[in-house]
């Protein structure tokens, strides 16, 4: 089997999807993975906005937002690391290799399941929103350095990386790499993935104002 190599090189790309030599029809992950990665990024800029209004206004519906928030986010993180990980089992021939941006999003879902700890672990409303807040705005400080920084600064086997040429196809400068049918695509793409991703952050909500009500109507009848 022929080494694969970092050509970009579209065939018709008026009417077809470019691709990758080497990758092929595995390129089309970028569909899926990339729009789950970014709307993680988004969730979790949505969670920190809310704990910061938190902490300003005492307003728990603003702690429920930030919660919510950030459990949808990382849902799509996890998704995007599991669709990120079939790829690089098709791609490098195992499903984890430690690689700088595999390696990132690890330590990023460890904060985050931390985040979900520490919630769980405190039982007053009050103490739970002002650490919950706070410390959704320390670990927001984080996301930007792992997702866009630190896989771009080490060599790896992650396109973007920093001994790699191309520097993927979404960012790569040769027009072929993204013609306007994968453009038209992927824009689709990124705003159906945003769009449920706020739809499943309002029935989260929903259901958190739903189980708040019963447990005050419950402590009303005891």
């Amino acid at each position: 089997m022929a080494a694969p190599t970092n050509t970009i090189v579209a065939v018709e790309p008026a009417i077809t999807l470019p691709y990758i030599m080497g990758l092929e029809e595995r390129a089309r992950i970028i569909f899926f993975h990339v729009p789950m990665s970014w709307t993680a990024v988004v969730a979790y800029l949505i969670a920190m906005i809310f704990g910061i209004r938190y902490l300003r206004s005492r307003d728990l519906a603003h702690d429920a937002a930030s919660a919510a928030a950030a459990g949808v986010g990382t849902l799509y993180c996890i998704l995007a690391t599991i669709t990120g990980a079939v790829w690089a089992k098709f791609n490098w021939g195992s499903f984890w290799n430690w690689d700088p941006r595999e390696t990132s999003i690890f330590v990023l879902l460890l904060i985050y399941f931390a985040y979900f700890l520490l919630r769980t672990s405190i039982d007053d409303d009050e103490r739970r929103a002002r650490l919950s807040s706070v410390y959704g705005i320390v670990a927001f400080v984080t996301v930007p350095f792992f997702i866009f920084i630190l896989p771009r600064l080490l060599p790896g086997l992650h396109p973007g990386s920093s001994d790699d040429t191309t520097a993927g196809p979404l960012l790569s400068p040769k027009s072929e790499a993204i013609n306007p049918t994968k453009q038209v695509v992927f824009a689709l793409s990124l705003m159906a993935f945003t769009l449920i991703y706020f739809w499943l952050m309002n029935l989260r909500l929903r259901a958190t104002n739903l189980e708040r009500t019963m447990e005050q109507q419950r402590l009303e009848n005891v």
